[in-house]
């Protein structure tokens, strides 16, 4: 049965499961599409990477087999240029032709930027001259910084010193347009949210039970060789070393782990700490930053059920 469409409403469904990782989203996703005719289109930053499946959580090939699964693994970890603009490109070209199939599409993912760039639209911010862009990226980021505060105080103010990426950002949209890049954020285009019907949950399972599933993952991540995935990933020498696949959680540690920095019982415990941080924030944004009328529950029951309905 095909519930891309209701009656009743002629805007196209669209299921959303998010939380933090290990929360249970990826297998309720799953179910979900299981049960209604879906594909499962990922909305997380980490596991678009074909490098990454063990470390980043992607579906182990046996889930992938249940269901259709796109945006899993189809990003080179060469491609430094990938971002939630890009992503919201392809998740909206996945959503049009699983509904021109009849399939349900069913977003799960951990990347709140993502998500919120999808269905709000995002910034028209015009393209950056590529003299500016170079120039800004080749600054060290303590420089650019104090550079930022002169020229978009606000977003100096906003962003952390060391935050190479968004402080680059802030600066070569100031310089290449003249205004800032809070102002170009009050406007958004090329958003779904008014387009389509949307049945949204976010798992937010208790914060103990939680951080068990985060330790217990990662003790199975190295075990299923987490390492020799890094091993491969450090050893291409066409990803330099401030890719964003390089800058994913535990790849630090692993690298540390296969030169002899730590032992392996130092990187579990860095891994497990690393993964219990980002879940934390995580866990706050959806909390308080995600759209109001999305429930938010403890269990995966209660999610089913109201997507479910929703989904009528």
């Amino acid at each position: 049965m095909s519930v891309a469409v209701n009656i009743a409403n002629s805007k196209p469904k669209v299921a959303l499961i998010a939380g933090p990782t290990a929360s249970g989203k990826s297998a309720l996703a799953i179910d979900i599409a299981d049960r209604h005719r879906g594909v499962v289109i990922n909305a997380d930053a980490s596991q678009v990477y074909a490098d990454l499946r063990i470390l980043s959580a992607r579906p182990s090939p046996a889930d992938e087999a249940r269901v259709p699964h796109r945006l899993f693994g189809h990003v080179d970890g060469a491609d430094s240029g990938y971002s939630a603009a890009r992503w919201a490109a392809e998740a909206r070209q996945e959503i049009d032709a699983a509904h021109a199939a009849g399939l349900l599409p069913v977003l799960v993912g951990g990347t709140g930027l993502y998500l919120r760039t999808l269905i709000d639209g995002i910034a028209p911010v015009p393209p950056i001259d590529p003299a500016i862009r170079e120039a800004v990226r080749a600054l060290p980021v303590a420089e650019a910084h104090a550079l930022l505060a002169l020229e978009d105080s606000g977003a100096a103010a906003r962003l952390a010193p060391a935050d190479t990426t968004r402080v680059a950002r802030a600066l070569e949209v100031v310089r290449a347009t003249g205004r800032p890049l809070a102002v170009w954020q009050l406007e958004r285009a090329g958003g779904i949210g008014d387009a389509v019907d949307l049945a949204a949950a976010i798992l937010l399972p208790p914060r103990e039970l939680l951080m068990a599933r985060i330790d217990r993952r990662c003790g199975e991540m190295i075990e299923a060789g987490a390492a020799d995935e890094v091993a491969a990933l450090t050893a291409r020498h066409d990803i330099p070393a401030e890719a964003p696949v390089r800058r994913a959680i535990g790849v630090a540690p692993l690298v540390e782990l296969l030169t002899g920095g730590l032992d392996a019982a130092a990187v579990l415990s860095r891994l497990q700490l690393e993964t219990r941080r980002y879940a934390k924030r995580q866990y706050t944004w959806f909390r308080n930053q995600s759209p109001q009328n999305w429930l938010r529950t403890t269990e995966s029951n209660s999610a089913m059920l109201s997507i479910e309905t929703l989904l009528l």
